[in-house]
């Protein structure tokens, strides 16, 4: 089993977190904006389905009486 070198794994940790390419202040409000309008456009399509489904299935029963 490989001895561990506590200083040794944490100088590579830094080494390789110095090479992650980062995002600027701008590129992560424009990822985040991106996020929020997608995910309210997915909230409106599953409310309308949803809506709609609701709709069919009242209707379907309703047939019945």
């Amino acid at each position: 089993m490989a001895v561990v070198n506590l200083v040794q794994f944490f100088r590579e940790v830094r080494q390789e977190a110095n090479k992650v390419s980062w995002p600027t202040r701008k590129e992560t409000a424009i990822s985040t904006m991106m996020v929020v309008v997608m995910v309210l456009i997915a909230a409106l399509f599953f409310f309308v389905v949803d809506e709609l489904l609701a709709l069919g299935v009242r209707l379907f029963l309703n047939l019945g009486v």
